[in-house]
């Protein structure tokens, strides 16, 4: 980066100069031409120690590369985190479609019905043509546990 100095302009509308304190802040323009280049292939060099962009030919200053960095990252990692939680519910739900697959073939049999894994008894379609009976999950864990 070129390090011009920044040339007071004398505005119309507005304070050129600001005192705050010990500090004065300066209204201005740079004499750098303004770049549209979003820097996106970086390169650095270890010999020279300096970042520069290939698309621009500009070097970038380090603390923006290391930004630019750390900002990829970031997206990077939310976006692994985004498909991990998809990949999750959809193993759930594949979980839950196996499940249905099981007992349709099950039933698909002309001799035999699935039992209940639990009180041994035989399950027919047509103990659910008028809807099944729901309970909460963590009660239906919590009554498990409680049987021995």
């Amino acid at each position: 980066m070129t390090d011009e100095p920044i040339e007071d302009v004398a505005y119309l509308h507005g304070v050129t100069v600001i005192d705050i304190g010990d500090i004065r802040v300066s209204r201005g323009m740079t004499r750098r031409p303004h770049s549209a280049c979003t820097h996106r292939r970086m390169s650095y060099d270890p010999k020279e120690r300096r970042v520069w962009c290939r698309d621009c030919e500009k070097d970038v200053d380090p603390f923006d590369a290391f930004v630019k960095l750390t900002e990829q990252y970031h997206s990077a990692y939310e976006r692994l985190r985004d498909e991990q939680k998809q990949l999750a519910e959809a193993q759930q739900f594949q979980c839950r479609s196996v499940a249905a697959k099981a007992i349709d073939q099950a039933w698909r049999s002309r001799k035999m019905v699935p039992i209940c894994p639990h009180c041994k008894q035989g399950l027919l379609p047509q103990d659910f043509v008028n809807g099944i009976a729901m309970m909460g999950k963590d009660y239906a864990l919590a009554r498990r546990k409680a049987k021995p």
